[in-house]
């Protein structure tokens, strides 16, 4: 239900009874015009569209397009409302004194090649790419070729790619989705760049969350303890925020900037997807000139929950291959055309089958091919088209994973406790409401017969650097000689936290796909909501299936799932577009 704006006049209080604009967006574009003097509603509406574009994820808004992207909740014909005509907008917007054009500052927003920002997202954006073009037009890091296609030797296909690349750019793109080896070639290509250094180079893994962190620096330790000769460092890893050092009581200031750079010469930075826009300036800004730096990820999973998807806005950007990258990729025997940096790993080595088939047609938007896939037959896919509360198999699933939890937890057996809580995995689109975490909570917490406190599954939900827990981080209550102690594993060892101490814990019975960024389950159950839920996006769908290992369950409606596959994420932003343009523009 959308707030009205009760002082709204004219188009804002069009768009606002329509559910296009809610309270905070009129708000901030009633303020904006009475502070800059902008009397033109067409220009206040445009404004509380940009507001309302980066609240949902958008850097930016097109003024040519907005009428035929935007949606909302309400059941209503959006393109009926009285939008303003495109070319006599963009020229209202050009005029406003809160506008700012080309070489102009000091106005809240502004218009570049028809689209509007605010002008906080505007310079992150700007900076990135220019922080990106510098780089890439720097002199190349020295290298010594003939040792480098040494170490090539014995990487297999895109591995080798990317370690190439990674030692010939200041700046490289891992992509790939799950099972494609990204860690590995992580643990690979950081010792390549070691063995070129002429003194040990100082490394930093990063991720955005510390969940993210701790199972990068648990899987790149335990690759480079198989490769020839151990050659890595024991190797930390930290969250983006704790690297740049964040200052207490703010979340965009850091110690480390572009005064104060990170002293790190290569930096690594994992499940880049989730970083925001304001998050990648600030890490970019802060790396040195003659430093690498290694973005990782899946360009197809959810973007941050903040605004922006830069990684995603670099793989698909366009650009030409650089002719230095290129004469030195053929010198190595490597013929493929890279631009921007990016290698794309396309191999899947962790899971395939009809799972493997079913995230490749998610992927490609085939809705047909999606629901062909789930009513297969296959033994790893089961589709639930009744409602979700009388799936017995799901019941019985996870029962006996919750039940094999409890065992070992009663035992005191951390390890296989926490083994147990991978078995099986419920997730849900939503938080709240019928389809979603709370209430799914509550159904399972319905089915145990007691609420012992052992062999509880638990979610850290806030990074607490005290105990070294971090938001995301999920362990189980086991009996202890010494009482009830949480586990939580750390690598090939396990920490036992009292529960007193989990300040910001919660019962971990259903998680949201959100949340499960970045981890694998043995099997997965997906509750979906209906066709309707704003949610409900390929890029949710496409991370819940890629988190199963062996066995998913789908519950929902075949509506439900073809809304979801055949609705991306639609996200405005010019970086994409801007990083083929010239710095001087």
């Amino acid at each position: 239900m959308t707030l009205l704006a009760l002082r709204a006049t004219g188009l804002l209080a069009t768009f606002n009874d329509a559910g296009v604009l809610a309270l905070a967006d009129v708000h901030v574009a009633r303020r904006v015009a009475l502070l800059g003097g902008e009397p033109d509603e067409t220009v206040q509406l445009a404004v509380a569209l940009t507001v309302r574009a980066v609240r949902l994820g958008s850097v930016c808004v097109e003024l040519a397009s907005v009428r035929s992207t935007t949606t909302t909740d309400e059941e209503v014909d959006v393109g009926a409302l009285p939008w303003p005509e495109p070319p006599a907008w963009q020229a209202a917007c050009e005029r406003s004194p809160v506008v700012a054009a080309s070489g102009e500052s000091g106005r809240p927003l502004r218009l570049v090649r028809g689209l509007l920002y605010l002008d906080r997202y505007w310079r992150q954006e700007d900076s990135i790419r220019r922080h990106l073009q510098d780089r890439a037009a720097a002199p190349p890091p020295p290298v010594d070729v003939e040792r480098l296609r040494a170490d090539l030797e014995g990487l297999p296909g895109k591995q080798r790619l990317a370690a190439a690349v990674s030692a010939l750019r200041w700046v490289s793109v891992l992509a790939g989705g799950p099972g494609t080896g990204k860690t590995t070639t992580i643990a690979r290509l950081l010792a390549v760049l070691y063995a070129q250094a002429s003194t040990p180079p100082r490394i930093a893994l990063a991720a955005p969350t510390g969940k993210a962190a701790a199972r990068l620096e648990e899987a790149v330790r335990e690759v480079a303890r198989e490769l020839p000769g151990n050659p890595l460092p024991d190797l930390r890893a930290s969250t983006l925020h704790r690297l740049l050092g964040r200052r207490a009581g703010s979340r965009t200031r850091f110690r480390h900037h572009s005064a104060h750079r990170l002293p790190y010469d290569v930096v690594v930075v994992d499940e880049t997807s989730m970083v925001s826009l304001t998050l990648m300036a600030r890490l970019i800004e802060a790396v040195r000139p003659d430093a690498r730096l290694i973005l990782v990820g899946d360009p197809d999973q959810l973007a941050s929950v903040e605004a922006g998807a830069v990684l995603s806005d670099i793989v698909a950007a366009d650009g030409l291959p650089e002719a230095a990258l290129s004469h030195s990729l053929n010198s190595l025997g490597e013929s493929c055309t890279v631009v921007n940096g990016v290698v794309t790993l396309d191999r899947v080595w962790r899971f395939g089958g009809a799972i493997a088939q079913l995230a490749t047609a998610v992927r490609a938007g085939d809705d047909d091919a999606v629901v062909a896939l789930l009513r297969s037959g296959s033994n790893e896919l089961e589709f639930v088209e009744s409602a979700p509360q009388s799936c017995a198999g799901l019941r019985s699933e996870v029962m006996a994973a919750l039940e094999t939890v409890a065992d070992a937890a009663s035992r005191g057996d951390a390890p296989a406790a926490l083994e147990g809580l991978g078995r099986h995995r419920l997730l849900c689109a939503h938080r709240h409401g019928p389809y979603g975490v709370t209430r799914w909570t509550a159904e399972v917490e319905s089915w145990l017969p007691t609420d012992s406190p052992v062999g509880r599954p638990v979610l850290i939900t806030a990074n607490d650097y005290d105990t070294g827990l971090y938001n995301g981080d999920t362990g189980v209550v086991i009996q202890t000689p010494d009482g009830p102690r949480a586990a939580f594993a750390r690598g090939g060892d396990t920490m036992l936290i009292p529960p007193s101490r989990l300040s910001e814990a919660q019962t971990l019975y259903a998680m949201t796909v959100h949340r499960s960024q970045g981890s694998q389950f043995d099997r997965v159950s997906l509750i979906l909501p209906p066709a309707g839920s704003p949610l409900l996006t390929r890029e949710l769908f496409y991370t819940a299936v890629t988190r199963a290992q062996s066995g998913l369950r789908i519950l929902g409606s075949e509506e439900a799932v073809r809304a979801a596959v055949t609705r991306p994420i639609t996200r405005a932003s010019g970086l994409r577009d801007s990083l083929g343009i010239p710095m001087d523009h």
